[in-house]
This record gives structure tokens, sequence and C-alpha cells, in this order.
């Protein structure tokens, strides 16, 4: 419990960051990978799916008994999951469609002439803050997971970077639009991503003083259920945006697979 913090700090820092490697790839790469990308969600769709049922539901359930006992410890287990699914689930509510960032963006696009204009600005500002939002509650998961196992977080670290690459490449179109600038879209996805590590500090300004192994138990029900959603919600249907389903089913498995190998050679 006493892991250095600087460690989860630059494993959520690096993860939010990566929106603005999908920033470079917008105005770097001149077409889009699409069946690179189809399986990398996949992938991290399958890595967080496993490591949420696997690790963090079933280490949640085994804290949570110990307090309460099998049957309430299992209830409190499922209630918490549910409870990571609705948190995570009215954020994105709150988000309008058109300007979430997870509704994908092609590279192509950025060819196309920019307009300058103060509704396109404020869609623009309005898309950097949606994935703000979104990034804040998975920082404070691979925080918080980051500190009971390092080696855990650095799984979901990895997850959440690879989701966040396209998220960033989303945001910095719609930016670039309605600045014309690429360094402004740049900048503002760069600075999207560092609401990760925000919701870690705040995680560990809130929470790690009070954190017990029930309120462990139940943080990891929660971090489960963000999680599941985002491999449900996000993930998997952003990778039918790129036409290529089928290969991000391969990279589903491809993640279980991989997450389940290593756990057991790190076992």
């Amino acid at each position: 419990m006493q892991t250095n913090i600087l460690i989860p700090l630059l494993l959520t820092l690096l993860a939010g960051l990566a929106t603005g490697i999908g920033s470079f790839i917008a105005f770097f790469a001149k077409k889009t990978n699409k069946k690179f990308l189809s399986f990398s969600l996949g992938l991290s769709a399958g890595v967080m799916i496993y490591i949420s049922f696997v690790e963090l539901f079933a280490k949640s359930q085994e804290l949570l008994t110990v307090e309460f006992g099998t049957k309430m410890g299992m209830s409190t287990t499922v209630f918490f999951f549910f409870i990571g699914i609705l948190l995570i689930g009215i954020i994105d509510r709150l988000v309008p469609s058109f300007e979430n960032p997870h509704e994908m963006r092609s590279l192509e696009s950025v060819d196309s002439k920019p307009t300058k204009d103060e509704k396109l600005m404020r869609v623009g500002i309005m898309t950097a803050l949606a994935i703000g939002i979104h990034n804040f509650p998975e920082g404070m998961a691979t925080f918080m997971a980051a500190m009971e196992n390092p080696t855990l977080g650095v799984a979901i670290a990895v997850a959440i970077a690879i989701h966040n690459i396209p998220e960033g490449i989303a945001v910095s179109i719609p930016i670039y639009h309605a600045t014309g600038s690429k360094k402004k879209a740049l900048k503002l996805s760069f600075l999207s991503g560092v609401a990760e590590p925000v919701g870690a500090i705040l995680a560990y300004l809130v929470l790690m003083p009070f954190l017990s192994p029930m309120l462990l138990g139940c943080v990891f029900a929660v971090i489960a259920g963000i999680m599941v959603f985002i491999s449900l919600d996000e993930l998997l249907p952003a990778s039918r945006e790129y036409g290529e389903y089928h290969l991000a089913i391969y990279g589903l498995v491809a993640g279980m697979a991989i997450m389940a190998l290593s756990l057991i050679m790190l076992s």
C-alpha cells in the first residue's frame, strides 16, 4: 500500500498524454490505418475487460467478503460495480454526441480547408473539455490500481493510452477546423489529456487518507465497472466506425490472451 506515488502518477500522466500522440498522427499521417486502429481498440478493450473481471472484480469480492461475509461481500461488489458503470454512463450522457470525442473522425478530414468562426471555436473548446471530463475517472482508475499493484497499473495505463490515441485524433480535427491552427489543436489535445493525472492527484488527496481494505474493495469494483463500460460503449463501437469489426474482435481476444499469459507468468 505504500507504493511510491511517483510511479502511479507517471503511468497516469503517460496514459493521458497519449491524446497528444493522436494529434501528431492526425497532422503527420496521410491516411487512416483502419485495420491497425480497429485491432488496437479491440486489444485495449480485451485488456480492460479481462482485468476488470479476473483481477479487479475478483479482488474487490475477496476484500469485501473478509469485511462482510460471503453473500454481503458479493452483493456489495456487484453494487459498486454498477455504481462505476452508472458514474461513467452519466458523464457520457452529459457530453453532447456532436462534441463527444468518442465520435470517431478520419485523418483524411484534416485535408479539408479549415473554416474559422465562433460556432466552430465553441465546438473545438467543448470537444477538448469533453475528453478531459472522460479522462478524469480514467486517471483515478489507473492511479488506484497502480497503487495496489504496479504491474496491473502498467497494463491499465497501456490499455487507456491505446484508446486515448484515436480520441486525440477526434479532438484535434474539430479544433483545427475551429481555429485553423494545428499548433493550437496539438496544445489543447495535450492539455485535455492532463485531466488523467489531475484525477490521480484528486484520488490521492481524497481517498488515500481514508484507504482501508473495505474502501479499496469498493474502489476496485467501481474501477471495474468504469473500464467495462468504456470497453463496450466506446472502444468496440469506435472500431466499427473504422469498418473493421472482425479485426476488433480478434484484437479483443488477443488482448485477453496477452493479459492472461502475463498474469500467469507474473504470479
